[in-house]
């Protein structure tokens, strides 16, 4: 129950803004401004209860309480390693970011694209924060977590050993924002060594709220160039690696001072003319601050002399600070992987730019009613979540020549950094997308089933799964509408995602899932209508007073399904048997009477048929995932989230339904229908209660 409130309360806030960059979500609900004004009144400086100095922080294994690794860190804040520490040193820059000992530079990588763009950067890295004027040893960022915007605190005790920062550093040794936001970012994760590895598109994500894509640079697309430059002047974050074949090559150096299996960021794409001839040249970054490229076109090769000086001023091509220019084509020869972050509108503040069209939905799968796994399962697919999205403008200037829809998809899982601790790995995810058949364009109050979506294939490409914690990819469709359905590779597998939908040109998307509606058909039945066989049974177990209690009712209930071989019961609860009396008894006495007892029993042969018509496998009980249509011919019709709440409740691990949970289902969902069209009396789908309708009604 407070779970389900909390998810409630958690929509409201967001459709009040909440989660926005402009309207952050405190984490840990530490409130940076509260916490520094007490700190200042108190004359004391912050230490973070939710992320102390110690063990727990740095990690669990590698890093945990008994690595060598851990051995020997002191947590120090910068005022104790430095004279005059300062926050930001002449501007935030690329060379701000050194990597330490920590295996992330990836991370590194996205923070140094991150510097390229001041507007981005200020959003992640409040400026108006110093070691001077009102100090108390707190810090906030904000980061992009899994589609909200949050505020993270931290106190300024860093990691030391020997005196020096033993994770990421400024070239500037008197600077600590780079090692700062490091700390938050570890903070969110649940330790430092949760960032161990990764891929710089997270980081950019994350530090952005777009959306990100890779391309494998042995099957470049033929204008990939123009692609990158075309993502840089939009402001995207690039990143790019080189695959390590064993762990014994990873961070190895090539004979041309490449590393392998390491981040590096994309800072610029340029043509320049060399003997009169156009050379494409793109512009690197290695996050160590060092060991640079020396190839053609590095940092004062040869190549250099057959360029104008002007244009050889403009690209700066000497510095050693671990930048370096080489050539596309030898670009693409030595680096395996792309990687570009593209920005959502709201990060994008030019106008003189294009704009993404964003749309963004959270959603769950739930085991055993909407964890359905992928099209092999295909007993279970169509129970996943579905999402529909209306493509009708082409895009503008298409890069291939050819008119169509440009669509980006994102589907990302929750949490896997922070639950590694615990031994969690990533799923495999990915998601199928299929043209809507005609009969349901226009629509998205339904929910494509089987009878639909496994007689069609989906669009070619969308059906794809990788164990990341985002499967993205790009299409160009038809016009048209389409539905998405994300999904585990595997059913029955728990988790949280978010499902983004990029497009060139506006587009309508939402949830595709059905009203909640109800077609219960009242049964009017007089003492003429019992029948003799109802009303022999009715007697056998109705007290002096001939009417049946919750005790007596429950007793009859239990008789009837121990005797029957084709379902299986536990048994009808006490609860259940005082529901079905409150649903059925008019007068109030807390009892059945003969005539509603007869039209339980109606309601009872209806609903044994129905459960029967569902256990496909004769087994006694119902697969969770045949609930929905199951309800729907019990005359209910509910939504996913609803029927998540039902499953939840009524499945048993294996998720299966015996009869008297189905039955004490139903009964339930009868009595909320009718409680709340009594109140409901403009038919609007929403009523108003007090605290004490809402007591008496929930207690009931």
């Amino acid at each position: 129950m407070s779970n389900i409130a909390e998810v409630l309360a958690k929509r409201q806030d967001k459709e009040d803004g909440v989660g926005t960059n402009k309207k952050p979500i405190l984490f840990n609900q530490q409130d940076y401004e509260s916490l520094k004004h007490e700190c200042l009144e108190k004359n004391t400086l912050f230490c973070d209860p939710t992320f102390p100095a110690g063990s727990e922080s740095l990690g669990y294994k590698e890093l945990g309480p008994n690595s060598s690794k851990a051995q020997g860190v002191e947590w120090k804040r910068p005022k104790e390693l430095c004279a005059n520490p300062q926050f930001i040193v002449d501007g935030a820059k690329r060379t701000d970011i050194c990597q330490g000992e920590l295996g992330d530079c990836w991370l590194m990588a996205a923070i140094a694209s991150l510097t390229l763009n001041n507007n981005i950067l200020e959003r992640v890295v409040p400026p108006d924060q110093s070691f001077s004027d009102g100090y108390a040893g707190i810090f906030h960022f904000q980061l992009w977590q899994y589609g909200e915007w949050v505020d993270v605190v931290i106190d300024d005790r860093l990691p030391t050993r020997y005196g020096q920062l033993l994770f990421v550093r400024s070239a500037e040794r008197s600077e600590f924002w780079s090692a700062l936001l490091e700390k938050a970012y570890a903070k969110v994760n649940g330790s430092y060594e949760a960032l161990i590895g990764g891929l710089s598109t997270e980081g950019f994500e994350d530090f952005t709220g777009g959306i990100a894509e890779d391309y494998e640079l042995s099957e470049a697309p033929p204008d990939l160039f123009k692609i990158i430059q075309k993502a840089l002047g939009l402001g995207s974050l690039l990143g790019c690696s080189i695959d390590a074949t064993s762990a014994y090559e990873t961070e190895a150096v090539t004979s041309l001072k490449l590393v392998k299996g390491h981040a590096y960021s994309i800072t610029g794409a340029e043509e320049v003319h060399c003997l009169g001839c156009p050379v494409q040249l793109v512009r690197l970054r290695n996050p160590w601050g060092k060991t640079e490229w020396t190839g053609a076109w590095s940092d004062n090769s040869s190549e250099w002399n057959n360029v104008q000086p002007e244009e050889k001023a403009k690209l700066n091509c000497s510095a050693e600070d671990g930048e370096f220019w080489m050539a596309y084509s030898d670009f693409v020869q030595n680096f395996s992987l792309l990687e570009i972050c593209n920005l959502t509108p709201d990060t994008l503040t030019s106008e003189e730019v294009g704009h993404w069209n964003y749309c963004q939905f959270d959603g769950n799968w739930i085991v055993g009613s909407t964890a359905g796994g992928c099209i092999n399962n295909r007993d279970t697919f169509c129970s996943n979540p579905q999402f529909v999205i209306k493509l009708e403008d082409v895009d503008d200037d298409p890069y291939d020549g050819e008119d169509g829809c440009t669509l980006l998809v994102g589907l990302m899982q929750k949490d896997g950094r922070k639950d590694r601790h615990i031994g969690r790995s990533l799923d495999a995810i990915g998601f199928a997308i299929y043209q809507v058949p005609d009969e349901y364009k226009g629509r998205s109050n339904v929910h494509l089933g089987s009878d639909v979506l496994l007689s069609r294939n989906p669009v070619p490409g969308s059906n794809n799964f990788a164990n990341l914690r985002e499967r993205s990819e790009r299409f160009k469709l038809p016009p048209g509408e389409y539905v998405i359905i994300p999904s585990t590779f595997e059913p029955n597998r728990q988790g949280s995602f978010i499902l983004r939908v990029f497009t060139e040109k506006e587009a309508a998307a939402s949830p595709m899932d059905v009203n909640i509606t109800t077609n219960i058909i009242k049964d009017r039945i007089s003492d003429s209508d019992v029948d003799p066989s109802c009303k022999e049974l009715f007697m056998q177990f109705a007290g002096n007073d001939s009417e049946v209690s919750a005790k007596e009712l429950q007793q009859l209930l239990n008789k009837f399904v121990s005797e029957r071989t084709d379902i299986k019961s536990d048994g009808f609860s006490r609860e259940t048997c005082r529901h079905i009396i409150n649903l059925l008894d008019k007068n109030g006495s807390g009892k059945l009477v003969l005539v509603e007892f007869h039209t339980l029993w109606i309601k009872m042969q209806k609903y044994l048929e129905i459960f029967k018509k569902h256990d496909t496998d004769k087994s006694g009980t119902m697969s969770s995932y045949e609930m929905r249509d199951a309800l729907k011919d019990a005359g209910f019709q509910v939504n996913g989230e609803v029927l998540q709440v039902i499953i939840s409740r009524y499945a048993n691990k294996q998720q299966a339904i015996d009869f008297d949970n189905f039955v004490g289902c139903l009964i339930n969902l009868e009595i909320r229908f009718t409680t709340f069209q009594l109140f409901d009396k403009k038919n609007t789908g929403k009523i108003d209660l007090d605290i004490q309708q809402w007591l008496c009604l929930t207690l009931n």
